[in-house]
């Protein structure tokens, strides 16, 4: 630990700096740049969007893929000079030699650019994928963030199979990344190939795997538990500094505002911090692991010229910034105190909640039992899925095989209803529900229109139906239903029909992936989009057409907060409750005057 810190501490301006820097300019200016090429090539290929239906095809079209194959690389270039340069900062520490800013960055553009050498090209699937599928917080940038949808991994989790080949291989992926975990070392350290770093590194973990591995994540998790011992020390601290002078506003305010400032602060650190701190580890044991094997430490030659101590303006600016920041701060939250000024939030756009298969956290999926329940949970909406018998009976199921939920395996549209409506649709959720049966949609529509509750009904065709659409439209229209229903689903041929029928009844787009342009479906009346292809940019856009934005499947409170801070329309959950009160504390919250709260009870 004393060796890592050293390796931070002795070059610690220059590594802060440059990451903030480096992230700076990721913000402003890189991933507008990648994300404008994205779209290029989307354009260029012929493609204004991007939807489930069609992305096979985007990948698998010839000169989409050469384009995006030179966009990942150029992605790992970016990403491979953050490294490189905090390698090259860290291994000027470990020699006891100061460094800039300016110096380690032309060093790591230099190195960085043998990437591009033909016997270097599979050194950006050990940046893009390896390390990130690990979120050890070792990757940078926007490569960090790349992770398998949520709507996927609930699949997943829910099929023993397909989980067990994951373990196995995120387990393999884990294996490689520490039999690999020196490569960036020797590649840019001792300017050796890809192929050759990979036998260098294989053989410097040799027999240090699991033990590389238990440092580098005991490490983490000390650094992490360090800096909130620090964020609670210094809370504390305050906390007592404003318990002495409660009776003081002005005092009380500073106290407010400090707190706030020293979080703040401290995540920032934090943040820029994250990703030198996890090379500082791994260097540490490869300098340790070379040592123990008599291995030539081999050091980056840099001609360091001698850095100018900064100029005492410089200092005085950022102390006044320091002080202006307090000073009103202080005056902000001397405002909110006062009851002069009211922090709490209100949203124009009423977020609504719709219960996904009904209540199918409690009750089994698409049962009368389970909507039921949704409503008295009070839920918007209520979100079912339809298939088509054999005789043409319209029935609320989301599977067309009968084998999940009813253990008879066939298909829907190969069995008669006559069958299907005695069928047990509630025992493979718990025995308590053995009676329950697959409802008509009839019956629902009859139910929610009795029980002022809308439908979210979503289609799923598979080829084999006959008149599917216009079936479904004649029973919404036949109950007067069109204000409290839209017809939902994956195929937009789906929507296209349904319009042609009745152009009154709303329809929605179901996307698990959502990019480009979107808006030129116009037979969607809006777009029920996978919550993780969601963002700021998409919901503005489409509100601007007057269309709405529901998000699925969102089961915890840090995505459902995440949807209301983008302010999209509608929520799709199995957990009503959860999105009910997130969506109300959402609106009502203060965190100023939760922050009081939370002092007065401590020192009462």
């Amino acid at each position: 630990m004393k060796k890592n810190i050293n390796l931070i501490k002795y070059n610690f301006k220059t590594l802060v700096g440059f990451e903030l820097l480096y992230k700076l300019l990721s913000v402003f200016i890189f991933v507008p740049i990648f994300l404008s090429l994205f779209n290029l090539i989307t354009k260029v290929s012929g493609y204004s969007y991007i939807t489930l239906e069609n992305v096979l095809a985007f990948l698998t079209n010839p000169l989409a893929f050469i384009f995006l194959l030179i966009l990942i690389i150029l992605i790992t270039f970016y990403t491979f000079i953050d490294i490189s340069t905090i390698l090259i900062i860290l291994d000027s520490s470990y020699q006891k030699k100061k460094i800039g800013i300016k110096e380690a960055f032309k060093v790591a553009i230099k190195k960085s650019l043998r990437v591009f050498n033909i016997h270097n090209l599979f050194l950006p699937f050990l940046v893009m994928f390896l390390i990130p599928f690990l979120n050890m917080g070792i990757s940078s940038g926007f490569i960090s963030t790349i992770k398998i949808p949520e709507f996927i991994m609930d699949f997943i989790k829910n099929n023993n199979f397909l989980l067990g080949l994951y373990i196995i291989f995120f387990i393999l992926l884990a294996y490689l990344l520490y039999r690999w975990l020196y490569v960036i070392h020797y590649f840019v350290l001792e300017d050796l190939d890809f192929k050759t770093s990979c036998k260098k590194s294989t053989n410097l973990s040799k027999k240090n795997k699991l033990k590389d591995f238990l440092t580098i994540l005991l490490s983490q998790i000390f650094i992490y538990v360090i800096y909130l011992i620090f964020i609670f020390i210094g809370i504390l601290v305050i906390i007592l500094f404003n318990k002495l002078f409660k009776k003081m506003i002005i005092l009380e305010s500073l106290s407010v505002t400090l707190v706030w400032l020293l979080i703040a602060i401290s995540f920032v650190i934090l943040v820029l911090l994250a990703t030198p701190i996890s090379y500082a580890i791994i260097s540490s044991l490869f300098y340790k692991h070379k040592k123990d094997k008599n291995e030539e430490i081999i050091h980056t030659k840099i001609s360091l010229k001698e850095k100018k101590e900064a100029s005492k303006l410089f200092k005085s600016l950022n102390f006044a910034l320091v002080i202006i920041i307090i000073l009103s701060g202080t005056l902000l939250t001397n405002l909110v105190l006062n009851n002069k000024l009211n922090l709490n939030i209100e949203h124009i756009r009423n977020i609504e909640v719709t219960a996904h298969r009904g209540l199918s956290k409690e009750y089994p999926e698409n049962t009368m039992a389970a909507f039921k329940g949704a409503k008295e949970l009070k839920a918007d909406w209520i979100e079912l899925d339809v298939q088509q018998t054999k005789d043409q009976f319209l029935v609320v199921m989301h599977d067309n095989n009968l084998l999940r939920t009813t253990g008879v395996n066939k298909y829907t549209y190969e069995t008669d209803y006559a069958e299907i409506k005695n069928l047990d649709a509630g025992s493979f959720f718990k025995e308590e529900f053995k009676d329950e049966r697959i409802p008509l949609l009839e019956d629902v529509i009859s139910w929610a229109k009795d029980n002022f509750i809308n439908l979210n009904i979503e289609l799923k065709p598979t080829g084999k139906e006959k008149d599917f659409e216009k079936a479904v439209v004649d029973l919404i229209t036949k109950y007067n239903f069109e204000n409290h229903a839209v017809v939902t689903s994956q195929v937009y041929e789906v929507l296209e029909n349904v319009k042609k029928y009745n152009k009154d009844i709303k329809t929605v787009y179901v996307m698990s992936l959502a990019y480009g342009d979107i808006l030129k479906l116009k037979d969607a009346d809006s777009f029920s989009i996978e919550a993780s292809s969601i963002n700021n940019t998409l919901v503005k856009k489409v509100h601007n057409e007057g269309k709405e934005v529901y998000a699925w499947t969102v089961n915890t409170e840090d995505s459902i907060t995440k949807m209301i801070n983008y302010n999209v329309d509608n929520i799709i959950t199995d957990d009503i409750s959860l999105a009910k009160t997130t969506i109300y504390k959402s609106k009502t919250s203060n965190l100023v005057t939760e922050y009081m709260k939370l002092v007065n009870k401590l020192f009462k």
